[in-house]
């Protein structure tokens, strides 16, 4: 079984677009880029929608078109129109846990508060946890109170650089993703076998 939807979560206002927040949409929306994938608008799935063909392999992209707190909604109805479980998904987006330059591909076993977006797409798939996450470090601003202002906006040039150098990289490595070679993956992004399917 391999993936057939990658959905980068994030704010589709764009003045939104260059922020820490919209990195799972800007890892979307560069992997579009680099094979050259049109993306087109789609009133009925509720977002952007482009198709990638890998050999034998058919992946949808997917930019829900909405607030982050509402991504849920588009993932959940290209679920039902391509007929897809939850082990066929890899949501990508930001990750507060992780520093910039990290990324972490694991399978989800429970309820997440700690990102919105992923909570939401948990609730609009009727509480299902156990798709994919590529969930894409960018650093902690050290206080709670600090978050919502840290996550909306840019991120530093340094911080930027890294983040922007493990995406390009994994774009590089998309077919071992879509795969779910993700252990190969993880050793040549970081050079170690992280602890990728821990339950969280």
């Amino acid at each position: 079984m391999t993936i057939k939807l990658i959905a980068g979560l994030g704010n589709s206002e764009t003045s939104y677009f260059n922020t820490r927040h919209n990195f799972g949409s800007r890892y979307v929306k560069s992997l579009a880029t680099r094979y050259k994938v049109i993306l087109n608008k789609n009133t009925i799935l509720c977002g952007y929608i482009g198709q990638l063909k890998l050999e034998t392999n058919i992946v949808h992209l997917l930019i829900p078109d909405s607030h982050m707190n509402n991504n849920g909604l588009s993932v959940s109805k290209c679920v039902d129109f391509y007929q897809l479980c939850p082990q066929e998904i890899l949501v990508a987006h930001d990750d507060l846990d992780l520093p910039p330059g990290v990324m972490r591909i694991k399978l989800g076993k429970n309820m997440n508060n700690s990102h919105r977006g992923v909570k939401d797409v948990i609730v609009k798939l009727h509480n299902k946890y156990n798709f994919y996450r590529l969930r894409i470090g960018i650093g902690h601003p050290g206080k709670k109170s600090k978050v919502i202002d840290f996550v909306l906006n840019k991120p530093t040039i340094y911080e930027k650089y890294r983040i922007d150098h493990i995406i390009n990289e994994a774009i590089l490595h998309t077919e071992s993703i879509v795969n779910k070679k993700f252990i190969k993956v993880m050793n040549q992004l970081h050079g170690h076998k992280p602890d990728l399917l821990r339950k969280f």
